[in-house]
């Protein structure tokens, strides 16, 4: 059986690298990279780590591309590459336009659509914007619904989804961030960071305050509320260390520099490659974020994590109480921050929750899936990680 896996952004490559390497070492299951290039340099970084040679790339971005144009390239490069390589399923992960545009052009062809992380809603069509709407549609042609959580076939299961074409796997940035903190031996490129991981190891160094923000529906004056709350708080815990990995979108970095910029404690620094940010990642006390898939991947090292939106398509680390949705007003950002840096019991209740997302096992899961689904294989059992995961104790302050 032939299986061709169709990505373009970073945190889509971190999600199936772990499976493309399970299809590969699986008898019987050929393997057929697609890469779409949403993202160049990080997603390039994520397959060297991963040992991932795409098949095909299709390098699809330009400067001022809008969102039909990026759609209208994916579907085009896509169906070129279906009809030279005719594969009998197509791996799409998550919700980006790559994703929507190669299902949609999967679809067309008739080739049945598996969907990693699939079932994720925020109830909002229009946040996170345009993931909601793109995982919706994707929803509608899968054949094959890879559930990272309950919560997640629920949603499917209420939009009228066959009980027989979901399964729960867990989510496989839990087994790309256990190989990486396992098995990576990591160093920095910025030579603050290496000297804030040396202090951190050593006990010589106060708090770490992690912080990321891009979301599209954030742009202007949330993004701007957020830059001066990260001042606000950097100004008030002069021993607290913020890194502040800011987005190479220029509208996000006209909204937060004039707010940090300069600011000592606040290292304001490029992007990182994955590696080293999942070491920063196991650096910070607290992590601030608008981010989806921190949401995932800090509760996994029991980090409390502050989500600056209003609502999230990831509702299980809420209900868990490892995350908290705080919106972007600038005093809210720096009350909640506030509280977790003050109050022993806050910080601890958020730091030991169970982490709702995965064991590192999602990958075997998902091929498991794929042969029961395709091949006639047993049917995998589902993830539950009340029974798979442990409360995590609260990491050292």
């Amino acid at each position: 059986m032939r299986i061709m896996t169709i990505y373009g952004t970073r945190p889509e490559a971190i999600k199936v690298a772990p499976v493309i390497n399970a299809i590969e070492a699986a008898e019987g299951l050929e393997s057929v990279v697609v890469v779409t290039g949403q993202h160049r340099e990080m997603l390039d970084q994520v397959n060297t780590m991963f040992d991932i040679v795409p098949d095909h790339d299709l390098n699809i971005m330009s400067a001022g591309q809008s969102l039909n144009q990026i759609v209208a390239r994916v579907i085009a490069g896509v169906d070129s590459i279906l009809e030279g390589e005719q594969p009998d399923a197509v791996i799409v992960q998550g919700d980006t336009s790559t994703v929507m545009g190669a299902a949609v052009a999967a679809f067309n062809r008739q080739i049945p659509v598996i969907h990693l992380e699939a079932g994720l809603r925020s109830g909002d069509i229009n946040s996170p914007f345009p993931e909601e709407a793109n995982r919706k549609l994707t929803s509608q042609i899968a054949s094959l619904h890879l559930a990272p959580t309950s919560t997640s076939k629920d949603n499917l299961l209420r939009e009228a989804v066959s009980e027989n074409d979901i399964v729960i796997t867990g989510n496989s940035v839990i087994d790309t961030l256990l190989f990486a903190t396992e098995n990576l031996n990591v160093t920095f490129d910025d030579d603050r960071l290496q000297a804030l991981a040396d202090a951190k190891a050593t006990g010589t160094t106060g708090r770490v305050l992690l912080v990321t923000a891009h979301r599209r529906e954030n742009l202007g004056g949330a993004m701007v509320e957020i830059g001066q709350g990260v001042a606000d708080i950097a100004g008030k815990y002069p021993d607290l260390t913020v890194v502040f990995p800011i987005h190479r979108n220029p509208k996000v970095r006209d909204a937060i520099r004039p707010s940090v910029e300069g600011l000592e404690n606040v290292l304001l620094i490029e992007p990182l490659a994955y590696a080293q940010f999942t070491k920063v990642l196991s650096l910070a006390d607290v992590v601030l974020t608008d981010s989806g898939g921190i949401q995932e991947e800090a509760p996994s090292l029991g980090k409390p994590v502050l989500v600056m939106r209003d609502n999230t398509e990831r509702p299980e680390a809420v209900v868990a109480g490892t995350v908290k949705l705080i919106g972007t007003r600038r005093q809210r950002v720096v009350d909640e921050v506030s509280l977790l840096l003050e109050s022993e019991e806050a910080y601890g209740g958020m730091a030991a929750a169970v982490n709702p997302y995965g064991d590192g096992t999602a990958a075997e899961r998902a091929v498991a899936a794929i042969r029961w689904k395709f091949t006639q294989g047993e049917r995998p059992e589902n993830f539950e990680p009340a029974s798979t995961m442990a409360a995590r104790p609260p990491a050292p302050r």
